[in-house]
């Protein structure tokens, strides 16, 4: 610890004032006026100066510390203004009578959270191809270059007209919906279109129908708001309507993934799609459509968006660049019908006024260039081998233990025992193998759970998909052997 000598005058016993400039405490490479400050309220926080006790003068303390004066002067107001030492005309400054509480050193709080892990089978990474990140470095670029004046103000609570026509001629040639730019607001992703245009159509506390199983953090954040969700189950044709208007006659809105079911991978059929927006016209209800991984079809054509079969009237979509560009992008939209613009506008202005404004013309640049679509054309590609690789591997290192049906869409798989299997085989498994994913028993609400694993192959390498694979199909079987024995 580096001490500097200071000389008090009035107060002959305090010979010297310890201050630290090399401590933790200290930000190095900051100005002289800040390390000084800082070592200053080291002491004075530390007890080692009292209050009521004078601090030397400015000329003095600037000698004995190497400082320039104005440094001296610049700490002492400082600290007198943060309430460490008060002034006295024609007497000095002196440390305070009263000194407010701080820490010395920031205490580590008990409380961590921690970042979701990327290892294998982590759902929500994407890879994104060179040529489309040197196109979209360029046009970032030559956009802040030419940077307006539309960054210096707040904007359209919907986010840039450049963008939303863009994504209005993507979604009419990708998914068969036809929308005004003006029904489009860009968002942070799904999830905050989610928030935004609930609590534009509801009241607190009413009923949204989810499927179940289903999405678990659309879930959480449909409660979240101060909405009731309620589980309405689903088979191999999608979500039963039926089953949905005898759980919750009063629903005034529906969460569904109709184009590829989370997580089971069903398509909804066209009798359901029919039979849903039957529903929400009878009940003067909306279906929320999240269309969060249509753009990765690898085997037939998709069926239209629900969206696009209602036009747009009882239906609100929502999409995400997370999976087609990269989600550190924190790029979505929605498209709501047309008498809803007004209060979804005004919603998103009470909650954060405006989308931000930097990439959005950098990303309408990559949808209107063809980049957009290169990308998701050799990203496909890759997807497709590592969806392949996956599967191979868990069916061929599972003795046939595990179920793999092969999802002709999205980017990820599930991974099922038989029904009649532990539900805590699953997961002894999962946590011995070390395996990121989920359990697909994590995914029920009310029905009875199935064993087994959601498993993400996007944005990883296929060597590693299929080493973790072999992992976790090993400890499977370790996990039934163990099962069996107790039995």
């Amino acid at each position: 610890m580096q001490t500097i000598s200071t000389n008090f005058g009035t107060s002959p016993g305090k010979a010297e004032l310890p201050l630290d400039f090399t401590g933790a405490h200290i930000t190095q490479g900051a100005s002289s006026a800040h390390r000084l400050y800082q070592a200053l309220c080291e002491i004075i926080v530390g007890g080692l100066v009292k209050p009521g006790e004078p601090l030397p003068p400015s000329r003095t303390l600037a000698k004995q510390t190497g400082f320039r004066r104005n440094a001296v002067v610049t700490a002492y107001e400082r600290l007198i203004a943060d309430g460490f030492a008060e002034a006295t005309v024609g007497s000095g400054t002196f440390v305070a009578a009263r000194i407010p509480a701080r820490a010395s050193e920031a205490r580590k709080p008990k409380v961590t959270v921690e970042a979701p892990r990327q290892g294998a089978f982590a759902l929500g990474c994407t890879h994104i191809d060179e040529r489309a990140l040197q196109r979209f470095r360029g046009f970032v670029g030559r956009r802040m270059r030419a940077f307006g004046d539309e960054h210096l103000h707040y904007g359209d609570p919907r986010g840039s007209r450049e963008l939303r026509v863009a994504i209005a001629d993507h979604l009419l040639s990708a998914r068969g919906l036809r929308c005004d730019p003006e029904q489009i607001m860009l968002t942070s992703g799904t999830l905050h279109a989610l928030r935004i245009v609930l609590s534009a159509i509801l009241k607190p506390n009413d009923q949204v129908w989810c499927e179940d199983p289903g999405y678990p953090t659309a879930r959480k954040t449909i409660a979240h708001c101060g909405y009731r969700a309620v589980s309405v189950p689903v088979d191999e044709h999608g979500l039963r309507v039926a089953r949905g208007r005898t759980a919750a006659t009063s629903a005034r809105a529906a969460y569904v993934t109709p184009s590829h079911q989370f997580p089971l991978g069903v398509q909804m059929s066209m009798t359901r799609r029919l039979e849903l927006l039957d529903w929400a016209r009878e009940a003067g209800a909306f279906v929320l459509e999240d269309d969060y991984d249509s753009e990765f079809r690898y085997d037939g054509a998709p069926l239209m968006s629900l969206a696009g079969i209602d036009r747009l009237q009882r239906v609100i979509y929502m999409g995400t660049f997370a999976k087609t560009l990269f989600p550190g992008l924190r790029i979505g939209y929605c498209a709501v019908p047309e008498q809803l613009i007004g209060q979804v506008a005004a919603a998103r202005a009470a909650l954060d006024r405006f989308p931000a404004t930097l990439m959005e013309s950098a990303v309408a640049d990559m949808l209107n260039s063809g980049a957009f679509a290169a990308n998701l054309k050799r990203v496909r590609k890759l997807y497709r081998e590592a969806r392949d690789a996956l599967a191979t591997a868990l069916q061929d290192a599972s003795d046939g233990h595990l179920s793999v049906p092969v999802p002709s869409q999205g980017l990820h798989l599930v991974a099922r025992f038989d029904p009649a299997v532990e539900l805590v085989v699953a997961s002894r498994a999962k946590q011995a193998a070390g395996a990121e994913g989920w359990l697909l028993a994590d995914t029920f609400s009310r029905a009875r759970p199935l064993p087994g694993f959601v498993l993400g192959f996007s944005g990883h390498q296929v060597p590693q998909l299929v080493t973790a694979a072999e992992r976790l199909a090993k400890e499977s079987l370790i996990a039934l052997r163990a099962s069996a024995r107790r039995r």
